[in-house]
């Protein structure tokens, strides 16, 4: 008897970030007093300016009806225009694929290159979207793994030691999502020639552009690897830049002959994206950035507070991370105790341990293909903040 459900989604994974954003959520509903640090999502309001544009767009009629599937005209021109403004990637607007969010971002783009087979370089710790997205094409993800003693930035060796002949691309992101990293200029020009030299795709998430701090810049892998152009897709969103996670709205930019491919796909699966979220990331990305500075200034104090009070946990270890809206501290010396009635050996039996009994929720490092490490999002007030790692700290000192 065949499988009822085909071999390619059983294979899937639940997203682990939402699944605890969930259960979080639920416990609140039912009364609980629980501290969230799962959800990859700013906890500010979309600008007024973005929302203004919205209803003005519900009012007209011309947005009631299909639009074309590969995003509205105007946006992408913004969009090609924004992206020259903010990383000096100069590419024209029909190079660009407005998506339903960041994710089918990610999915069209795999779906576009990759075939049965073909394996992706994804450094680790990784967003837990990119694996599932790389096989339920047929390909392979590859973990290069790199740790908090290497600033979890892979090295151009161990990228080289993980090539074969079947290596069809890297995925790589900077800023990172989960773990605050940011790869320096040098780093990224060498990681670029290399992916050049071998005939490599590089599939490079910029997401988290607006959000790096200290002296931690980001950089355009196609800006400072020119010659990589022909063989890049630049994955991008507003969700995390203008405190829009719920409007659904990412894109993808890339090769004309990758971009076609992945319109044809989108006009089938979902057509056009909304237009109402459409015209609202038009009124972002075509505004100043002054929101975007008020939360970034707002996340580096808690960057800086969260880091200090992980940090001054026994047994916990965190760098300070760079980028992103993430702390990304290795746990392990929590790990092989007794809490309470409950024996943890695993970040996954640690985390349940403390929202069970602390009632604060993370996500567990193995989510990430990190055992032992845990994802704490700081996009929530300071109070928060402290109450929840102060929670841990009683629970576990």
């Amino acid at each position: 008897m065949s499988n009822r459900v085909s071999t390619a989604l059983a294979g899937i994974a639940p997203s682990a970030t939402l699944a605890v954003d969930a259960k979080a959520k639920a416990l609140r509903a039912a009364g609980e007093n629980v501290i969230g640090f799962g959800a990859g999502e700013p906890d500010f309001p979309t600008p007024e300016h973005i929302v203004d544009a919205a209803a003005a767009a519900c009012r007209d009629t011309a947005n009631h009806r299909y639009s074309p599937a590969g995003g509205l005209p105007a946006l992408k021109t913004a969009l090609a225009a924004k992206t020259k403004r903010d990383s000096g990637l100069d590419w024209d607007a029909s190079q660009f694929l407005v998506t339903n969010g960041g994710k089918q971002a990610v999915y069209n783009t795999m779906a576009a290159l990759i075939d049965p087979g073909d394996e992706v370089l994804l450094p680790a710790p990784y967003w837990t979207t990119y694996p599932e997205a790389i096989r339920v094409f047929g390909g392979v993800p590859v973990e290069v793994f790199a740790g908090n003693e290497s600033g979890f930035r892979v090295s151009l060796d161990q990228l080289e030691a993980a090539r074969t002949d079947r290596t069809k691309a890297l995925l790589f992101v900077s800023p990172s999502n989960p773990t605050g990293a940011v790869y320096s200029r040098d780093e990224i020009v060498a990681i670029g020639q290399w992916a050049v030299e071998h005939g490599l795709w590089v599939i490079t998430d910029e997401i988290y552009e607006h959000l790096t701090y200290g002296d931690a810049e980001h950089h355009s892998l196609p800006v400072l690897v020119p010659e990589i152009a022909d063989r890049c897709v630049v994955l991008n969103g507003v969700a995390k830049t203008y405190a829009m996670t719920g409007w659904r709205v990412g894109w993808m930019a890339g090769p004309p002959d990758v971009i076609a491919a992945a319109t044809n796909l989108q006009s089938h699966a979902t057509s056009n994206v909304c237009n109402v979220a459409q015209a609202a990331a038009l009124a972002a990305v075509s505004g100043d950035l002054d929101a975007v500075a008020m939360m970034r200034a707002a996340f580096d104090v808690r960057r800086q507070r969260i880091t200090e009070m992980l940090n001054s946990i026994d047994g916990v270890e965190c760098p300070e991370p760079e980028g992103a809206f993430y702390a990304f501290p290795n746990m392990e010396g929590l790990l092989g105790r007794r809490y309470g009635d409950t024996a943890v050996s695993t970040t996954l039996e640690l985390a349940a341990a403390v929202l069970e009994q602390a009632k604060v929720a993370f996500v567990p490092g193995e989510a990430f293909g990190a055992p032992g490490y845990a994802r704490f999002s700081f996009a929530l007030g300071l109070d928060d903040l402290a109450e929840g790692i102060s929670r841990i700290a009683d629970l576990v000192g």
